[in-house]
C-alpha cells in the first residue's frame, strides 16, 4: 500500500558511491532531488563494502570533482593520516567516509535521504520512466537515477542490460574469449567479497572466531605464503590499528552460484549469507595462524556484527544496453601511447588496471598498466555520457556499475574514484536535463563537460592529462581544447606546457640520503638523515607530475634531500618535494 507520493526533479536510487555522488551534485545544481538508500550508511564500495583502500585515481592530476574533495575532507578529518596500506595511497576508517557522506547530504536543504528502502516496482508511460515504489511510499521525478549495486532498476523497468560475458566475435575484444566455457558459466560476472574489519588487540587477546557454515581450512591454505603475515596484513591495513580484510589469493572472493544475485530475493540472500559465512571463516583462519592478537574489529559498522560490512563489495552487476557500450579497446593504451584515446562526450575518467576476480583462477588480460612515478600505475581513459543513456528509454539514467560497458571492460570502469566521476556526472546532466526541459539523450554534450569543468565546489576532471593538476591556472583551456581538438590530444599523455602549481598536499617531513636508480621508474633511497632511519632503504615514489621529471632525470648515487610521507606497510617514501643535496 502506497501511503505517501513524493515529488522531485531527480530522484536516486540507491545511496552507493555513484548514487551519492549523483544525488549530492543534482542537489548542489539546484535540483529537487530524493535520495533513497538501502542501507543506513551512503557511500557504497566507499563506506558501507567496507572497502576503504579505494584504488584509481591517485596521481594528483586526477584527483578532481567530488572524488578529490573526498580525499581533501579525509585528510582533514583522519588521524594518522591516509597512507597507510600498500596497495593504495589512501586508507581510512570507513565510519568516517560515511561521516563526510551524511555531512555533504545534511547541508543540502533540497536533497532529502530515505534509508532503508529498496525499489519494488517502476512506473512507466509507454518508453518514459516516472516514478518508483517503495514499500509504503512512491516517488515521481523528472529524471530517474539507477544508483544500485547490482542495476535493480534495470530488471523492474524492463530496460535492457548484459549479465555475464560477451565473446571475442561481439566488438573483438583481444582478451576476450572466443568460445563459452566452464569458466564463463561458473563466474559470470565477477566475484564479491563480503569485507571484515580485523583489528590488532596488541597484548589483549582478542575473542576468539568462531567458525561459520561450511568451514574448509583447505579453501585459505597458502593465502599469505608469498607474501609472509605482516604483509599481508598491511595490504589493507587502516589508521588505530584496523585491517580490511579483502584479499583475493585464497581469501574471501565468494562466487559460489553468483547468479543467485539476479534470479531472485531469496536466492540473493542465501549467496549474501553463504559470502558473509566465507569471510567469518577466512578471519577465523586467520586468528588460528596468526593467533589471538588478531580478532574481529568492534564497533565499526553499524549493526549487530559490527566488524562485518553492511553489504558484499560487488564488482559487477547488471550492465545497460546504452547508446554506447565501453569495450576493451577503449580503456587500453593507443600505439606507442601512455593514454587510451578519448571520447569526444567524456564525462569522467579512470586509470586502474583491468583488474579481474575469479576464484582459483588466473584470468590473462591485455596489459594496460604502465609504471609512473616509481610505481604501477594504470593507463587513464574516459567514460562516455552515452554509455549512461539507455537505447531507447527516456527520464532515466545510471550512475554506477550499471553503466553499458562490457565484462572484460569492467574490470577498470567498476573502481571507486571511476564510478564515483560517473555519479557526479550523471547528477549535473539530470539536473541540467530539468533546467533544460529535456531528456538525457537530447542534453546538449558541451552543455554538461563545462558544467563539470566550471563547478563552483567540485570541478571535474574529463581529459586526462599526466602533468595538467587542477589547481593550474590553465586547467580549464586545456581540458576544452583537447575537448575540442580530440585529434591533437598527446599520445604521451602530457600537456606540451609545463608548468606547476603549488602542493596539494603541503604537509611533509625532510628527509636526506643517497638516490639509487634500479631501473627505469624504479627508485631507491638511503636515509642518511634523521637519524632514526639512518641506513634504511626505502623505494620513491610520487603522485605529482614534476617530481616524476625530476625523478626521471636525477642523477644516480647522488645525495638528494627530499619532503615527504614515509609509509612503513609499502616501505615507501611518497615524495611531494626534491631538492639536490
Amino acid at each position: 500500500m502506497v501511503n505517501q507520493t513524493y515529488i522531485a526533479d531527480v530522484l536516486v536510487v540507491g545511496g552507493g558511491t555513484g548514487g551519492t555522488a549523483a544525488a549530492i551534485q543534482a542537489a548542489r545544481r539546484g535540483a529537487k532531488t530524493i535520495l533513497v538508500s538501502e542501507f543506513p550508511w551512503l557511500g557504497g564500495m566507499l563506506t558501507s563494502a567496507g572497502v576503504s583502500v579505494p584504488d584509481g585515481n591517485e596521481l594528483e592530476s586526477f584527483q578532481t570533482g567530488l572524488w578529490g574533495a573526498f580525499l581533501q575532507e579525509l585528510r582533514q578529518r583522519q588521524p594518522g593520516g591516509l597512507d597507510n596500506s600498500w596497495v593504495s595511497f589512501f586508507s581510512y576508517d570507513p565510519r568516517i567516509g560515511a561521516e563526510i557522506f551524511a555531512d555533504w547530504v545534511q547541508e543540502l536543504p533540497n536533497l532529502h535521504w530515505i534509508s532503508g528502502q529498496v525499489p519494488l516496482e517502476v512506473f512507466r508511460q509507454g518508453d518514459l520512466i516516472t516514478g518508483v515504489r517503495f514499500a509504503d511510499f512512491a516517488v515521481t521525478a523528472k529524471i530517474i537515477l539507477d544508483g544500485t549495486e547490482l542495476g535493480d532498476l534495470l530488471a523492474l523497468a524492463d530496460i535492457p542490460y548484459r549479465w555475464g560475458w560477451e565473446l571475442q566475435s561481439e566488438w573483438g575484444e583481444p582478451s576476450a574469449p572466443v568460445t563459452f566455457s566452464s569458466l564463463t558459466h561458473k563466474y559470470p560476472v565477477q566475484a564479491p567479497t563480503y569485507v571484515v574489519i580485523m583489528q590488532d588487540f596488541g597484548e589483549a587477546i582478542a575473542p576468539e572466531i568462531p567458525t561459520a557454515p561450511n568451514y574448509n581450512s583447505s579453501q585459505f591454505t597458502g593465502a599469505w605464503d608469498a607474501y609472509g603475515a605482516e604483509t599481508f596484513l598491511n595490504y589493507g591495513r587502516l589508521p588505530g590499528g584496523l585491517f580490511m580484510i579483502n584479499w583475493p589469493i585464497c581469501g574471501n572472493d565468494y562466487g559460489e552460484g553468483v547468479g543467485r544475485l539476479i534470479e531472485s530475493d531469496v536466492s540473493r540472500g542465501e549467496f549474501i549469507q553463504e559470502s558473509r559465512w566465507h569471510s567469518q571463516n577466512f578471519a577465523h583462519f586467520i586468528q588460528k595462524q596468526l593467533g589471538r592478537r588478531y580478532g574481529l574489529a568492534e564497533k565499526v559498522f553499524p549493526h549487530t556484527s559490527t566488524a562485518f560490512a553492511l553489504h558484499p563489495y560487488y564488482r559487477e552487476s547488471r550492465r545497460l544496453v546504452g547508446l554506447t557500450t565501453v569495450r576493451e579497446q577503449d580503456i587500453l593504451p593507443i600505439a606507442k601511447g601512455r593514454v587510451a584515446s578519448i571520447f569526444n562526450d567524456a564525462i569522467a575518467v579512470g586509470n586502474y588496471a583491468n583488474d579481474h576476480h575469479y576464484p582459483g583462477v588466473q584470468f590473462s588480460l591485455q596489459p594496460k598498466s604502465i609504471r609512473w612515478g616509481g610505481r604501477w600505475t594504470g593507463t587513464p581513459f574516459t567514460i562516455p555520457y552515452s554509455c549512461l543513456i539507455p537505447a531507447a528509454t527516456d527520464g532515466f539514467l545510471v550512475c554506477e556499475k550499471n553503466i553499458s560497458v562490457s565484462h572484460i571492460a569492467n574490470g577498470a570502469t567498476r573502481l571507486q574514484p571511476v564510478v564515483m566521476g560517473i555519479g557526479q556526472a550523471a547528477g549535473m546532466a539530470a539536473a541540467i536535463c530539468v533546467e533544460l526541459n529535456c531528456q538525457p539523450r537530447d542534453l546538449p554534450i558541451i552543455k554538461l563537460q563545462t558544467a563539470l569543468l566550471d563547478d563552483n565546489r567540485s570541478k571535474a576532471l574529463i581529459i586526462p592529462l599526466f602533468n595538467l593538476p587542477p589547481n593550474r591556472s590553465d586547467w580549464r583551456h586545456w581540458q576544452l581544447y583537447y575537448l575540442d581538438n580530440p585529434q591533437a590530444y598527446p599520445v604521451s599523455g602530457d600537456c606540451p606546457e609545463s608548468a606547476f602549481g603549488k602542493p596539494l598536499i603541503p604537509e611533509s617531513n625532510c628527509f636526506k640520503g643517497i638516490f639509487y636508480r634500479l631501473e627505469q621508474q624504479e627508485y631507491r633511497f638511503t636515509v642518511t638523515a634523521p637519524a632514526t632511519y639512518q641506513g634504511q632503504n626505502w623505494q620513491l615514489v610520487t603522485l605529482r607530475s614534476h617530481i616524476d621529471e625530476q625523478l626521471r632525470a636525477y642523477p644516480h648515487e647522488q645525495l638528494v634531500t627530499l619532503w615527504g610521507h614515509y609509509n612503513h606497510s609499502g616501505n615507501w617514501l611518497l615524495v611531494e618535494h626534491l631538492n639536490g643535496g
